[in-house]
């Protein structure tokens, strides 16, 4: 990652957590765990104003059980644990899903 990424990354804790819990499935609004991959909690970077510090760290959550669940192979969970990640980190820098479904779209030649 860019350096001049990585320094707006410094308050940002990124953990990983077995399952997502109810609280998480329902800020996210998913119905099941299996669907929920990762998780942004915290303001985003476009939404900070003068007066935004003295806060807790941004959190990231990457879910191992549900990743695993859609991926079959190492390979496969350590591509799809690159692109959650990379996927919320866009989130804190401002991004909404439809955005980013976008901009997927794109990169694989849809529109």
């Amino acid at each position: 990652m860019p350096l001049e990424f990585q320094r707006k990354l410094e308050n940002v804790d990124v953990v990983v957590e077995e399952w997502p819990t109810l609280g998480q499935l329902r800020q996210a609004k998913h119905i099941h765990p299996t669907q929920l991959l990762g998780l942004y909690q915290g303001v985003p970077q476009t939404r900070r104003g003068r007066g935004y510090g003295l806060v807790l760290p941004d959190k990231i959550s990457i879910f191992q059980k549900s990743i695993e669940a859609q991926c079959r192979f190492g390979d496969e969970i350590e591509a799809k644990i690159g692109e959650v990640v990379r996927h919320e980190i866009a989130h804190h820098f401002g991004l909404d899903d439809e955005t980013l479904r976008k901009i997927e779209g794109e990169k694989h030649g849809r529109k």
